[in-house]
C-alpha cells in the first residue's frame, strides 16, 4: 500500500490493461527498475548500431563495389547508401509510432529487433551497389522501434527516474552512434586485419564487410531475448465481453462522475512538441553528416586534405569515445540537467561544438602521437555535446505531449529526424567530394569548407534554442 502522503497515480484502475498494472507498479515500487532500463538500454543500443557502422569502412566497400569511376566520386555513392537507411525509417516511422500506440510498444520493439537481425546481416553480404543500397533502406523502414522506445523509457519507472530512463535510452543511442563505427572499423576486412584467424574461412575472404554485420546481428539476438521480459505500458483498457456487458449499466455514472474524456490534441498543431522535434532535426542532420564526413575526412588521402587513416584507426577513434561518453552519461550527464537544465546545457554544449567543429581541419597539419592524441580528444568532446542537447531535445518531446500520445509523436520525431538524416549522409558525400576537388582554393579550401559548413548548420541550431522558435509546455 502507499502511504497517505502519496498522491495516487491511479483514478480508474482496470484490472486487465497493462499499463495500469505498471502503473501501479511504478507507484508502489520507489525503486530503480534496473531490470527494465538494462533491456531497453541494450534494444536501443542493438538497434542504433548499425545507422553509423558501415562508415569506418563505406569508403573501401564503394571502391570494392567498383561502381565509383574516380577515386573523388567514392564520397558521393557512399552518401546514397548512409542516405537509403534514413529514407526507408523517415517513411515509416510515424506509421510504427501509431501502431505501438494501439496495439502496444512491445510489438514494435520485436519487429525492429527482427528486423535489425535479418536485414543487417545481408547487407554484410551485399555484393552489389544496389542490394546494399535495398538492404540499408529496408533496414530503416521494417524498423520503428526508437520512438516507441523512447516512450517506454518513461512510462516503465515514475516520475522520480524518468529523466534516468530518457537518459540511459539517449546514451545508448549515443553509445551506439559511436560503437558502431568501432566494430565496423575494426572488424571490416577480417582477412586482411587478423590473417591468421580469418584468411583460411573463404566468407570472410568473399564478404569483407560481413564480420561487423553479424556482431551487430547476435547482440540483437540478445536484445530480442531480453524484449521477453519487458512488460508492456500501453493502456489499452481493454474489457472483455462478460465485463463489458456488467459495466455498461454504470457507464452513465461514469460519466457523470469522470466527465467525458478530453479530445486528443492535434500533435501537428503542438509548437512545444513541434519545435523541440525541428530542434532534434537541426543537431540530427548535424551529428550524421558528422559521422560521415569524419570517416571520409580520416581515411581519404593527405592529398586531398585526409589523414590517411586505416578502417582500425578510425574505429580506435570511435571506441575510445563510445567508452568515455558511456561514463559520462551515466555519472556526469543527470547532474548537469538537474543543475541547469535541458534547453541552457543545448545552448552551452551547441556554442561549443562551433569552433570544435571548425578546428577538424587544421588537424592534418599534426603527426605521430599529437595528432592521435588530439583527433581522439576532439571527437570525444564532440560525441559527448552531441549526445547531450539529444537527450534534452528527447525530454522536450516526451513533457510536450500525454503518454497515450507519446507513440505518436515520437513516430512523428522518428520521420522528421530521418528525412533530415536522410538528406545528411547524400549532401555531406556530394559536399565532401566538391571539397576535395577544390583544394588550391583561396576562400576556405578543400575540408574547411566542410567544416565550416558544419559549423553554420549548429549555429542554426543554436539560435533555435531561443524564443520564439522553441515554445514550452505550459505547466
Amino acid at each position: 500500500m502507499v502511504g497517505s502522503s502519496q498522491e495516487p497515480l491511479l483514478e480508474v484502475y482496470y484490472d486487465n490493461c497493462p499499463g495500469c498494472i505498471q502503473d501501479k507498479k511504478n507507484e508502489c515500487a520507489r525503486g530503480i527498475p534496473y531490470r527494465e532500463f538494462f533491456f531497453v538500454w541494450l534494444i536501443m543500443f542493438a538497434t542504433v548500431l548499425p545507422v553509423a557502422c558501415l562508415f569506418p569502412f563505406l569508403y573501401f566497400m564503394i571502391r570494392d563495389l567498383k561502381i565509383a569511376k574516380r577515386v573523388e566520386d567514392i564520397g558521393f555513392y557512399a552518401g546514397f547508401v548512409g542516405a537509403s537507411f534514413m529514407l526507408g525509417r523517415a517513411l515509416t516511422s510515424t506509421f510504427w509510432g501509431i501502431i505501438a500506440d494501439r496495439y502496444g510498444r512491445k510489438p514494435v520493439m520485436v519487429i525492429g529487433t527482427i528486423t535489425v537481425i535479418i536485414f543487417n546481416t545481408l547487407f554484410g553480404l551485399s555484393v552489389n551497389y544496389w542490394m546494399a543500397i535495398i538492404t540499408r533502406f529496408l533496414l530503416g523502414a521494417l524498423n520503428g522501434l526508437i520512438g516507441p522506445i523512447k516512450a517506454y523509457a518513461i512510462e516503465v519507472c515514475n516520475k522520480e527516474h524518468q529523466a534516468l530512463g530518457i537518459s540511459l535510452a539517449s546514451s545508448a543511442w549515443g553509445v551506439a552512434l559511436v560503437m558502431g563505427p568501432a566494430i565496423g572499423g575494426y572488424l571490416s576486412q577480417p582477412a586482411e586485419k587478423f590473417p591468421n584467424v580469418f584468411s583460411t574461412v573463404p566468407l570472410f575472404n568473399w564478404f569483407p564487410y560481413f564480420l561487423p554485420c553479424l556482431c551487430i546481428s547476435l547482440i540483437a539476438v540478445a536484445a530480442l531475448i531480453g524484449c521477453i521480459w519487458l512488460p508492456e505500458t500501453l493502456h489499452t483498457h481493454g474489457i472483455d465481453k462478460q465485463v463489458e456487458s456488467i459495466e455498461a449499466s454504470t457507464e452513465s455514472n461514469k460519466k457523470e462522475t469522470m466527465g467525458p474524456s478530453p479530445p486528443k490534441q492535434n500533435l501537428l498543431k503542438n509548437w512545444p512538441l513541434m519545435s523541440s522535434i525541428l530542434l532534434f532535426c537541426i543537431f540530427s542532420l548535424d551529428d550524421m553528416a558528422f559521422t560521415e564526413i569524419f570517416s571520409l575526412w580520416a581515411e581519404s588521402d593527405k592529398r586531398f586534405g585526409g589523414l590517411s587513416f586505416p578502417s582500425e584507426d578510425t574505429g580506435q577513434v570511435f571506441v575510445v569515445s563510445g567508452f568515455s561518453l558511456l561514463l559520462v552519461q551515466l555519472f556526469i550527464y543527470a547532474r548537469l540537467n538537474r543543475l541547469l537544465g535541458p534547453i541552457i546545457l543545448a545552448r552551452i554544449c551547441a556554442a561549443l561544438s562551433i569552433p570544435l567543429l571548425f578546428g577538424f581541419p587544421f588537424m592534418t597539419y599534426l603527426s605521430g602521437p599529437i595528432l592521435s592524441v588530439v583527433v581522439n580528444c576532439a571527437s570525444l568532446l564532440k560525441n559527448i555535446l552531441s549526445v547531450t542537447i539529444v537527450n534534452g531535445t528527447f525530454i522536450l518531446q516526451n513533457n510536450a505531449v500525454p503518454q497515450d500520445q507519446r507513440g505518436a509523436a515520437n513516430g512523428i520525431s522518428i520521420t522528421a529526424m530521418s528525412l533530415f538524416k536522410a538528406v545528411a549522409p547524400a549532401a555531406a558525400g556530394a559536399i565532401f567530394s566538391w571539397a576535395q576537388k577544390r583544394q588550391q582554393a583561396a576562400f576556405l579550401p578543400g575540408d574547411q569548407m566542410v567544416f565550416f559548413i558544419l559549423s553554420v548548420v549548429e549555429l542554426i541550431g543554436l539560435i533555435w534554442t531561443f524564443r520564439p522558435f522553441l515554445g514550452l509546455p505550459e505547466k
